[in-house]
């Protein structure tokens, strides 16, 4: 008799792949690809020749898609994006401090938070309900006009402010709908290890909410992004003031395009990162699930 130890082992079980199913279905892929290719190229060529082949194209690509009136407006432009940039990389610090603090705020349990709670509540209420030009305008043109001493009265750090809090609501909301999503289960278990509140919201609920939250998070600052745009109505020279200057002095659009691809140029790659990391949570998850 052959004891378990002297058991031969068994070979592993390797699933049968039909070469001919392989075949067809690579021959499938390729096929699709083909025609997707084909019937864009179709699609943006008919795009193209109904554009260009209108009454009115030469005098549109004259005002709005004049390459010397571009190359002329370029070194203007990129100057001042560079303060949209800046206004945009300083409101995201602020803007994730001071959201994760407000939901956590929000998320206080405590009897003696109550008044925590509800300040945090009306902020988030009162900045998602006012359009975020009103609050530039009414920072930008209202604080400089207390004049209050050592109080700066720069536009820049008005219209930054402004984004700040209007953003910080929004980003508030994102935070709490990630915190919230965390099960039950896991801050029983964790203070069941012996974790106090605090250490529980730190060590475990926080790390895995940031992590589901990452894919909205930068859908809102691509639209931060954007709106640093708005900036400009309280006078500084950023990219749209600069564009507009452009315009009047020359009676030509093209400088708006340009304006609008910088924009374009920042945000597409925010973009793709953002559809990556919602297809990697996804698949992820599905992975869990099995």
């Amino acid at each position: 008799m052959t004891t378990p130890a002297e058991a031969p082992l068994e070979a592993p079980v390797i699933p049968y792949v039909d070469p001919h199913r392989r075949a067809r279905s690579k021959a499938r892929s390729r096929r699709d690809a083909l025609i997707a290719s084909v019937s864009t190229v179709v699609v943006f060529a008919i795009l193209g020749y109904l554009v260009t082949a209108s009454p009115g194209w030469p005098k549109v690509q004259e005002t709005f898609f004049n390459l010397d009136e571009a190359v002329a407006a370029w070194p203007t432009l990129i100057k001042a994006f560079v303060l949209n940039i800046k206004i945009f990389l300083v409101a995201e610090f602020f803007i994730l401090i001071l959201s994760l603090l407000i939901a956590l705020g929000r998320g206080l349990r405590a009897p003696v938070a109550l008044p925590v709670r509800i300040m945090c509540t009306v902020y988030v209420d009162f900045f998602r309900g006012v359009p975020t030009i009103l609050v530039i305008l009414l920072l930008g043109f209202g604080v400089p006009a207390l004049q209050l001493k050592g109080v700066t009265n720069s536009p820049v750090v008005w219209g930054t402010v402004a984004l700040i809090l209007s953003y910080t609501a929004y980003v508030a909301e994102v935070y709490r709908a990630g915190i919230e999503s965390i099960h039950p289960s896991q801050r029983a278990a964790a203070r069941s290890l012996g974790l106090s509140s605090m250490q529980t919201t730190r060590y475990v609920v926080l790390p895995q909410a940031v992590r589901r939250v990452i894919p909205p998070l930068l859908n809102d600052f691509i639209a931060l992004q954007k709106e640093t745009a708005l900036v400009s109505l309280l006078g500084p020279i950023e990219v749209l003031r600069s564009a507009q200057i452009n315009a009047s002095a020359n009676f030509n659009y093209t400088a708006y395009v340009v304006a609008a691809l910088l924009f374009v140029a920042i945000t597409l790659p925010l973009t793709r990162l953002t559809d990556w990391l919602q297809r990697r949570d996804t698949r992820r998850r599905m992975a869990g699930a099995m």
